[in-house]
């Protein structure tokens, strides 16, 4: 008993923990359209902003690299033209000391904050001397206080160049002064500290991400508030749809303004009108039908309950049983046949030949019943038309005339082109159909309110079902009154170039 209820316990735990975890994760995926819309909006200005913030930072680096340069190469010519064509000021002749020059030049300098004018001369230690006006550069080491990168700098074989530190980057240019006579090598050198300029443009770029920010805080509210305006239809379509139930269909929305939105708030309308009048017509189908069998059923099982041993009354009960059972063969069979008019493969139109088929359908009908049969006209021309669905729906009006019509009364049968369309007609010389039910005969189980006569024993499907051939040709049924008196039914089929009838009685 224990090993049967732990079996039992594992079997079911597993059942138990999993089906909630698997609702809790389907919920947590779940985000709304309003969510996704806020996320998309929000991840292309982020990316947009960012985007504009980083090219405007290259932008200024950029422009601080020119300016760099230009300054670089500006200190040098005015250096090197100085160097050419300067003369001493003491004696008045060309400068015969690399010292004197670069002393004389420096002292008429006047050198930007983050600029440095130095004057490098080689000695015999190896470290080089250096001459400099004095100008110191905040926040960094100064070159001239730097032996390592005054000692790189004055032999580098470069002109130009930029030097790392861990106290900050130089950007450097240097102009070699050899003098003959045997005089160290010197050089002037002018050397720039970027990381002022740098780091105005990191604040800028900071302060561009932070004004970024706020936009995006900003846009972020009030895309909430639009997103949320926009789409209080949908969620009121979602409301409306999440409230339909089969017993009520009456729920609509109400439509505002003329934009995409109203435009689906219409089309949900639509739709439920559709449905609406379909479950209407559903609901009464089946009370139709239920009533229609039932009235069979009920008389099959009283003729069996009261069904007695006498051969005669057996065989008479057996007789009214199998005429019911028949009757409601033929109601399943129409109603099988009415359900397959909504499938799109009802109809397979083909190319078929009216004249014979009208003749076909006119010796189908002449063995339905002892009436005056005649074929009164034919049209001579090709149509693209199901033929069985036609032969049915004709030899099913001409069954509906005989049921109202008397042995050696006339029933007509032909067809005609009127224009750019064909007719196919069966018109009976009965007693016709009152107007009343003029429109309600082509409904399902709807014989009319006054019958023709007390002959037919059908489920008032006939007619619903020529209507439903009718239609799947794109055409329609028309129901006239026959001239003598009678009803005549036409199928009006829409044929483009249809030719002229022969007329005549072909009988």
């Amino acid at each position: 008993m224990t090993t049967t209820a732990a079996r039992a316990t594992q079997t079911t735990d597993p059942v138990t923990t999993t089906e909630p975890a698997r609702t809790t994760d389907r919920g947590r995926r779940r985000i709304t359209a309003r969510g996704r819309i806020l996320l998309w909006l929000l991840l292309l200005m982020a990316v947009a902003l960012v985007e504009v913030a980083t090219t405007t930072r290259s932008f200024l680096m950029r422009d601080v690299d020119n300016r760099i340069n230009r300054l670089l190469t500006q200190e040098t010519g005015e250096f090197a033209n100085f160097e050419e064509r300067g003369g001493d000021p003491e004696t008045g002749r060309p400068f015969t000391s690399a010292s004197r020059l670069l002393t004389v030049f420096l002292e008429r300098q006047y050198p930007d904050p983050d600029e440095e004018l130095i004057g490098l001369v080689g000695t015999a230690g190896g470290d080089p001397a250096h001459i400099r006006q004095p100008h110191d550069i905040p926040g960094t080491l100064p070159l001239y206080r730097d032996a390592d990168a005054r000692r790189r700098i004055f032999d580098s074989p470069d002109s130009t160049g930029v030097l790392h530190r861990p106290q900050g980057e130089i950007r450097w240019a240097k102009v070699t002064i050899a003098r003959p006579g045997g005089e160290p090598d010197a050089a002037f050198v002018v050397a720039i500290h970027p990381e002022r300029e740098q780091e105005r443009v990191n604040s800028v770029f900071r302060t561009l991400l932070i004004i970024s920010g706020v936009a995006l805080l900003l846009t972020t509210g009030i895309a909430w508030a639009a997103a949320g305006r926009i789409l209080k239809p949908v969620r009121v379509v979602r409301l409306a749809a999440a409230q339909l139930t089969e017993q009520d269909l009456t729920r609509r929305i109400p439509i505002r303004g003329s934009d995409d939105i109203a435009a689906l708030a219409e089309t949900f309308n639509a739709m439920l009108d559709r449905l609406e009048r379909a479950f209407a017509a559903q609901r009464e189908f089946v009370d139709d039908a239920g009533h229609e069998l039932r009235t069979p059923i009920t008389i099959v099982r009283g003729h069996l309950e009261v069904m007695g041993d006498d051969p005669a009354d057996r065989e008479e009960t057996l007789r009214l049983v199998t005429d019911e059972l028949d009757r409601m063969s033929r109601i399943v069979e129409d109603l099988l046949m009415l359900a397959k008019t909504a499938r799109p493969d009802f109809v397979t139109p083909q190319p078929v030949q009216v004249a014979e088929l009208t003749a076909d359908v006119y010796v189908k009908a002449r063995t339905l019943g002892e009436r005056d049969w005649q074929l009164t006209e034919v049209a001579d021309l090709e149509a693209e038309l199901d033929s069985q669905r036609i032969t049915q729906a004709l030899v099913q009006l001409a069954q509906n005339a005989v049921q109202h019509t008397t042995p050696g009364q006339t029933v007509r049968i032909g067809s005609r082109a009127v224009g750019g369309q064909l007719e196919l007609y069966v018109a009976d010389s009965g007693p016709g159909v009152q107007p009343q039910d003029a429109e309600i005969i082509f409904e399902r189980f709807r014989r009319g309110t006054a019958r023709r006569g007390a002959r037919g024993s059908g489920a008032g499907l006939g007619l619903s079902i020529v209507k439903a051939i009718a239609e799947g040709h794109g055409g329609q049924v028309r129901l006239d009154d026959t001239p003598g008196g009678g009803a005549t039914f036409t199928l009006v089929l829409n044929v483009p170039n249809a030719a002229p009838a022969l007329e005549g009685d072909l009988t």
